[in-house]
């Protein structure tokens, strides 16, 4: 079983949009993950933003999620380390290392080209579900390509 970490800034975004959505196509694609989600500077025990919740309901995925910060831990324990922009790669990267080989941001693990997914943060629905839209998206790829493996 393949354990994926998503990881943002506060946990209360994207990643855990990214967490849940793979979650649920992974259960409806019967394909074996494990998902969690981090933020850099993450409070812990904060929810996930109202607009993410909406969204992902409209959806009919459900999240109970609380933030966690990104700890070595968590970076020892997944297989593949997703980051939503190229400073939260780098980051991780100052702070471990030896995590070179199994982090990637979002869009270079299945596109080979690195961009950024933006930060909704503080924004409207609407904007949040462009986001989630966006990764949602990737993850379809992300999924194609696990089961081609």
């Amino acid at each position: 079983m393949k354990r994926v970490l998503f990881v943002c800034t506060g946990n209360t975004c994207r990643s855990p949009m990214a967490e849940a959505i793979l979650t649920h196509m992974s259960k409806q694609k019967q394909f074996p993950l494990e998902v969690r989600s981090a933020g850099i500077y993450a409070i812990p025990g904060d929810t996930i933003s109202p607009q993410a919740k909406e969204v992902l309901s409209s959806e009919g995925i459900s999240s109970e999620h609380c933030a966690r910060r990104l700890d070595q831990n968590l970076l020892e324990w997944a297989d593949v380390i997703l980051t939503m922009t190229q400073q939260h790669k780098n980051a991780i990267l100052l702070e471990s290392p030896i995590s070179d080989t199994k982090v990637y941001t979002l869009t270079e693990y299945i596109t080979d080209d690195s961009f950024d997914i933006m930060d909704p943060y503080g924004s409207s629905v609407e904007v949040y579900r462009r986001c989630a839209k966006e990764i949602y998206e990737h993850l379809e790829n992300l999924m194609e390509k696990w089961s081609k493996e």
